[in-house]
């Protein structure tokens, strides 16, 4: 750290993303992105045509998208808000909606990094609450709290879900503070909570590209919400960076849109995936949350989980180790090709014969 370096940040802890290791050939299993590539439109979409056009800024209101988006989930255009990756989005509402005063924030302990790491970039009050023994978010521990409530749905590393019904619940336990539902996982078997926006004014879901729609490298998120809630993270975003999505990330998304179901069957096949690898891995002695997303959470009874990590990564797997003493007996496994999988099971099933 320099010495020019304001001292309010000297002890954040920044996020750590998944490793990205360049040594050698990998089976990548550690950032829950999709095995699967982009549909053939969003390729043709990002072409010479539109690469010429780099010279010019792109559209910083994202109509195209936003009008897309928006039959597509059959909400309003003014109820959709779209930047770069759904980590902007997190940031943003943490920048509008919270505040050290009188609207501190509450989520889960065992969540995403992020949530944590931006309360304390911003100086917020928060509180992380403990999950339940089984890793479940308990409902009542975010009912009627006086603060702002971030929850992943399904949650990471988790990958549990909680009900439509249960999301209502909180959302209406907490008519003056926001309730921002990350449904970055939601497309491989929860349930979302879009349909309620239109119900309470309080609720913004944040979905992203990343995962369901292959487009990681792109860094394309969304999000719906009252239209009020959308205009104060516009006025962010317009204060900050106004032309944070690049021309050939629009492009991509929008095409995107239009061969949706290309992208909803690649989910229904992960979910498929997901299951077989769990069945396999319970057979050989693993313990598996209940999954809906596309990553697996496991553990071995008698491995421990930073020894499978590295015994796997030794073999060309990665896999994602977390260093938290509640889990880190478990990894998380993105869930990759059918082909992938079997090869993750048969390395295993050998390194737990040789320990």
């Amino acid at each position: 750290m320099s010495r020019f370096m304001n001292q309010k940040f000297a002890a954040l802890e920044a996020y750590t993303p998944g490793e990205q290791p360049k040594d050698m050939q990998y089976i990548k299993l550690n950032t829950n992105e999709s095995p699967f590539p982009p549909s053939k439109s969003v390729l043709d979409a990002v072409n010479s045509k539109e690469v010429a056009k780099l010279n010019l800024y792109p559209d910083p209101v994202c109509s195209t998208l936003k009008k897309k988006l928006s039959e597509l989930y059959s909400v309003k255009p003014e109820n959709v808000f779209v930047s770069n990756g759904s980590d902007d989005i997190l940031n943003f509402s943490f920048m509008a909606f919270c505040n050290d005063a009188d609207h501190p924030v509450k989520f889960p302990a065992i969540s995403y990094g992020f949530y944590r790491v931006y309360a304390e970039l911003y100086g917020v009050s928060y509180e992380a609450i403990p999950l339940a023994e089984d890793f479940s978010i308990r409902v009542e521990d975010y009912l009627g709290n006086n603060a702002n409530v971030v929850i992943a749905n399904p949650n990471a590393p988790t990958g549990l879900a909680l009900s439509h019904a249960e999301i209502e619940q909180i959302v209406r336990a907490n008519p003056d503070f926001v309730v921002v539902i990350d449904e970055a996982y939601v497309d491989f078997g929860a349930e979302s909570c879009v349909d309620l926006i239109d119900r309470y004014d309080n609720l913004l879901v944040v979905r992203t590209y990343s995962k369901s729609r292959s487009m990681a490298g792109a860094r394309l998120g969304f999000a719906f919400g009252n239209a009020e809630l959308i205009t104060d993270l516009e006025k962010i975003k317009f204060s900050t960076n106004p032309y944070n999505i690049n021309r050939l990330t629009l492009r991509a998304g929008e095409a995107a849109i239009d061969e949706d179901a290309y992208y909803m069957e690649n989910c229904k096949t992960i979910a498929t995936i997901r299951e077989w690898t769990q069945e396999k891995l319970r057979a050989l002695g693993f313990t598996c949350t209940d999954s809906r997303a596309n990553f697996i959470f496991a553990k071995h009874e008698r491995v421990g989980g930073k020894a499978l990590y590295l015994a796997l990564k030794e073999r060309g797997i990665l896999v994602r180790h977390f260093d938290s003493p509640a889990i880190c007996d478990y990894n998380r496994i993105t869930v990759g090709t059918k082909e992938q999988m079997e090869t993750l099971v048969k390395t295993i099933s050998s390194i737990i014969t040789k320990e």
